[in-house]
């Protein structure tokens, strides 16, 4: 009897559990401050962090710095200061940049963390003890700015193939890691695990890649002593990338309960131009471990800033502060979400931008919010009317959290946003069409009142993810609790007699004289 009852009860513990979602961005390398590149990453992730905790799951959203390597230590030299103390100085930018786009991370790792620098020696070690590094020498094309090393036909015009800068012949003693001796081994995996990498056209690119063959990797540098010592030989210092990617592993306190609980990750969302490291090299590593691999790879596209790619020789990197200085952190999250499908692609405008503001934000959904409020202070005394009669938007309603719901499952961000702006239009057009100012009826206005306000309260919980701050003014001026769980995505849960307050309007016409200033 007392078996049953603890294998009741275990039972009954193990369907309380939170299902987890384990996120990782990169950890963004710290030779500048963020740039729309970088916020684009964090915002996509931010979004899927806080719909996952919608559900209901166990959410660790991961980011950080990458601060080791020869660049950065190049650069503190031609400063005169020391490595840490440039790093030291940069990473208070990125939190600064996080904290105004309202990114929501559980943690943040740098690779200056002691305690990274014992996991790393700890994987390395698991590395070693399998076999697979041995001593030799490294003689090849090596991009300092993207700390990168290239073979002869890599190269374009002799150049870095991927951000065109010169490269520099290498010729030292190193330590490699047997990467070929998993060329198999990654080819079955991507073959058993079909949505390993996405989108397909990248999972394309990295096949053909791997079946042209696989060389050993360099995992170690003598030129330089700015990163982390390699275990074996203290006149080595790990490759910046190598030790770079066993930050998601550090992160989680390895090997302790909080490892066993989260790993392995269940997305790492990045930029298309690294996709290289975390669908080879990384997964190669982790089997070499004995640790099991992550579940999913997604690699975005690049922005380019009318129609030119971002440099500082052009000047028009794109700063996140200004722009949300300008128009707001969720005007900014909408638009890089709105604008491109995610995964291509996307060009920066400032007049685009401010087109969405305008049209989208402030035409559509401000002004869907507004007029309805402005109906419930006029006709219902300041409060929600009772009503049972639902109208056309009650299953368009529903339409739509399916359809949102399915978008951000498969990280189709502009057709979520795209399905829930198409119901606040929806709902300015049943506003129209009913024309309540003139009803006579008042069982008839105070449906048209209540099915507005419904509306806009499930549009505001669908937007929560995308737009944070603009889904928690809307809940304050509507007058429902600040409840964004996915299980409050029914209709009808708009309390009749709730006090609305109605605030200023959400978002304010932005005019064409204020670009750029």
């Amino acid at each position: 009897m007392a078996d049953k009852k603890a294998a009741a009860k275990r039972k009954s513990a193990k369907k309380s559990e939170k299902k987890k979602f384990y996120l990782t961005t990169p950890i963004f390398y710290v030779n500048d401050v963020p740039h729309i590149g970088h916020s684009y990453t964090m915002i996509a992730a931010d979004i899927l962090a806080r719909w996952h905790r919608m559900k209901e799951e166990d959410v660790f959203f991961l980011t950080g710095t990458d601060e080791h390597g020869e660049k950065i230590q190049t650069a503190a030299d031609k400063r005169g200061v020391t490595p840490q103390q440039l790093v030291d100085e940069i990473v208070p930018k990125f939190k600064e940049v996080w904290k105004l786009l309202n990114i929501s991370n559980n943690f943040f790792i740098r690779t200056t963390d002691s305690f990274h620098e014992q996991t790393v020696k700890k994987i390395i070690e698991l590395i070693h003890k399998n076999g697979d590094i041995y001593k030799g020498e490294y003689e090849g094309w090596y991009c300092v700015p993207d700390e990168t090393f290239w073979t002869e036909l890599q190269l374009v015009d002799g150049k870095c193939p991927e951000c065109g800068r010169e490269v520099k012949k290498l010729k030292e003693e190193t330590y490699f890691f047997k990467l070929s001796k998993y060329q198999n081994s990654l080819l079955e995996f991507y073959e058993n695990n079909s949505d390993f990498i996405s989108p397909d056209y990248r999972k394309n690119e990295i096949l053909n890649r791997v079946k042209e063959g696989l060389n050993d990797l360099s995992i170690t540098r003598k030129a330089f002593k700015w990163g982390i010592e390699f275990p074996f030989d203290k006149n080595h210092v790990i490759y910046v990338w190598v030790e770079a990617l066993i930050n998601y592993i550090s992160a989680l306190e390895y090997p302790g309960k909080k490892f066993k609980k989260y790993w392995p990750p269940d997305l790492h969302l990045m930029a298309k131009e690294i996709i290289w490291f975390h669908t080879v090299i990384w997964p190669a590593m982790l089997m070499s471990a004995g640790l099991e691999l992550p579940k999913k790879i997604f690699a975005h596209g690049w922005w380019t800033v009318e129609g030119k790619k971002i440099s500082k020789s052009l000047g028009n990197a794109v700063n996140p502060l200004d722009v949300v200085k300008m128009y707001g952190a969720d005007s900014f999250r909408y638009f890089l979400m709105r604008e491109v499908s995610f995964g291509m692609d996307g060009d920066y405008s400032e007049q685009v931008l401010m087109n969405r503001v305008n049209s989208d934000l402030a035409d559509n959904l401000g002004n869907l919010v507004n007029r309805s409020l402005v109906l419930a202070e006029k006709y219902s005394g300041g409060a929600v009317p009772k009503t049972d009669k639902k109208s056309f938007l009650a299953e368009k309603s529903e339409e739509t959290i399916k359809k949102a719901s399915e978008y951000l499952e498969e990280l189709k961000f502009h057709r979520a946003l795209e399905s829930i702006f198409s119901l606040s239009s929806d709902a300015n057009r049943y506003i129209n069409e009913s024309e309540p100012w003139k009803m006579k009826d008042r069982k008839e206005l105070d449906a048209v009142i209540y099915n507005a306000l419904e509306t806009i309260r499930i549009i505001s919980i669908l937007l929560y993810p995308f737009m944070p701050q603009t889904a928690e003014r809307i809940a304050e001026q509507i007058g429902f609790e600040k409840d964004f769980s996915e299980k409050r995505l029914k209709w009808g849960l708009l309390k009749a007699g709730t006090k609305v307050n109605r605030g200023d309007v959400l978002f304010r016409k932005v005019m064409k004289v204020n670009l750029g200033e």
